[in-house]
């Protein structure tokens, strides 16, 4: 039997096993194909570029396909070697030199070397070359300091960056900072994010649209090939029928588990897995125009919100109340002197009726699920009341998940007055610098969709970035989440902790605090 009519398979047999389980009383187990892997995933991708996307529903595809030059070391957010064997750091912290492994070709069967590490960071950064019309590239931000990328012979290549950047290492391990064919990226042009040819240790074999994407194992992977034979992701937006494939047994790891489903996983057939991460779950504010432009009122909504019965109730304890911007995951950063704001309606009503805006009608984008996102509806349905008990007139618009990305990451001016969101980030400097700087609102290339500015803030962000002093950094974010905190450019809802469950046939999977699915280590019997 071919992989590909037993990766068919394994779809058509889980569209089996759902219609057996929702049609009988005792319901029946699909076999899904030993040695492929079928993932229930929260959403279609949205490309398979790791340059062009940001949401980590794709990431976990890409993790597969794709390596960078450094990646994150198993259940951390430490840096260690890929395809860059050891590196060197100019004293001054603004050249980066790699060594790269040799003999390492992409799956499309060109060569791995300099020139192609070069191409891809030039292919991001520089509007004149020939493929920066394949982009966008909305995460080229994590490497505005790059100055030049010089290929110094087949496996060395150097970074010259413009300042001293502390990120740059973690950024590199990033999903931006995968590497992608260049080959492949001159035969498909726009069309890439179709076409995807990586290192890594699973080669692409076909994306079928609204029904899976297909990956196969790479038997000369440099790390090893894997042990699985393929991997099968399928978008199951909804999180009940994503539930309902895994008890039926058309689907082998289910990521992002409903909270309420929870026990539905208890038995020895199952293993429920969670890990701790950078995570936080908040709604972004227009601060440019409506409502939300008065910080009293922003402040107001954090108030009026019940995020302690969000989390015990809606999210049945599985996150804690965000404080801040920073998720706690980042000790280090995090300033655990920040309390969250408090349930407390009447102050929520005496700022609303200070600011004379009592009864303001708002309309608040919610997504039907997506990366992180938790219980997005739901959630919605609890704020929407909990802000018109304080005087909010709240109108609800619901979107899937990259319908809801093309009408948030724009921007809100002119459309609504708030929007769920989510970030899970591998550096304190991540989430703030893209979605909290003035230089990060939309027209101007970054995800600050709801327009908060405040010149101290990026002050501190530019600052910390820069220094190469950890405790330095640690005090410069601190005292930004403090400002962010008073100024409410968000509502801080939640930090979650990420879950998935796998079948009693799979063994050597584990969760990371990076978000991503590792899957070169996966058994499936």
């Amino acid at each position: 039997m071919s992989l590909f009519s037993f990766t068919r398979r394994g779809v058509l047999a889980a569209g089996t096993a759902l219609a057996l389980s929702l049609g009988t009383v005792s319901g029946a187990q699909a076999q899904t194909p030993p040695g492929v892997l079928i993932v229930g995933q929260i959403a279609e991708p949205k490309a398979l570029d790791p340059a062009a996307v940001t949401a980590v529903n794709d990431f976990r595809i890409l993790m597969n396909v794709y390596d960078g030059l450094v990646r994150y070391k198993d259940g951390t957010l430490e840096v260690e070697p890929a395809l860059a064997t050891d590196w060197t750091i100019s004293e001054d912290g603004t050249e980066y030199t790699f060594t790269l492994r040799d003999g390492v070709k992409f799956h499309d069967g060109s060569d791995f070397n300099a020139e192609a590490v070069k191409f891809n960071f030039e292919r991001m950064l520089n509007e004149d070359h020939p493929y920066h019309d394949t982009g966008p590239f909305p995460l080229s931000f994590f490497f505005s300091a790059v100055e030049s990328v010089e290929a110094v012979d087949a496996t060395t290549v150097k970074f010259t960056l413009n300042s001293p950047y502390a990120p740059f290492l973690s950024n590199l391990a990033y999903p931006t900072g995968l590497l992608v064919s260049p080959a492949a990226v001159e035969e498909h042009g726009a069309e890439f994010g179709r076409n995807p040819s990586g290192t890594g240790a699973f080669k692409f074999a076909e994306w079928r649209s609204n029904e899976a994407v297909v990956i196969e194992a790479n038997a000369d992977y440099w790390d090893g090939a894997p042990e699985l034979q393929a991997v099968v992701f399928r978008p199951i937006t909804d999180a009940n029928t994503r539930t309902a494939e895994m008890l039926a047994g058309g689907i082998d790891l289910m990521v992002e588990v409903p909270p309420v489903a929870l026990s539905e996983f208890q038995g020895a057939e199952y293993t429920v897995h969670e890990q701790a991460g950078p995570h936080v779950w908040f709604l972004i504010l227009n601060a440019k125009e409506g409502p939300f432009a008065d910080k009293l009122v922003r402040q107001a909504a954090n108030y009026a919100i019940n995020k302690t019965a969000l989390v015990d109730e809606v999210l049945e304890g599985t996150a804690a109340v965000a404080a801040g911007p920073t998720p706690p995951a980042f000790a280090w950063a995090y300033n655990e002197e920040l309390e969250p704001y408090p349930y407390d309606p009447e102050k929520a009503k005496a700022l609303l009726a200070e600011a004379g805006v009592e009864g303001a009608e708002l309309t608040f984008y919610v997504t039907e699920g997506g990366s992180g996102m938790l219980d997005p509806v739901a959630m919605g349905t609890a704020i929407q009341a909990d802000l018109e008990a304080v005087g909010f007139d709240v109108k609800i618009e619901t979107y899937e998940w990259n319908t809801f990305l093309g009408n948030v990451n724009p921007g809100l001016e002119g459309k609504a007055d708030m929007a769920e969101m989510a970030w899970m980030t591998n550096d304190p400097d991540t989430l703030p610098f893209l979605a909290l700087r003035t230089d990060a609102w939309p027209d101007k290339g970054g995800f600050n969709s709801g327009y908060y500015s405040n010149p101290k803030v990026d002050e501190l962000l530019e600052a910390a970035r820069v220094a190469t002093d950890q405790d330095e950094r640690a005090r410069l974010y601190k005292e930004m989440q403090v400002i962010v905190q008073e100024d409410a450019p968000w509502v801080f809802v939640a930090n979650w902790k990420q879950n998935a469950v796998t079948s009693d046939k799979v063994d050597g999977f584990s969760l990371q605090p990076s978000f991503f699915l590792l899957l070169d280590d996966v058994v499936k019997n």
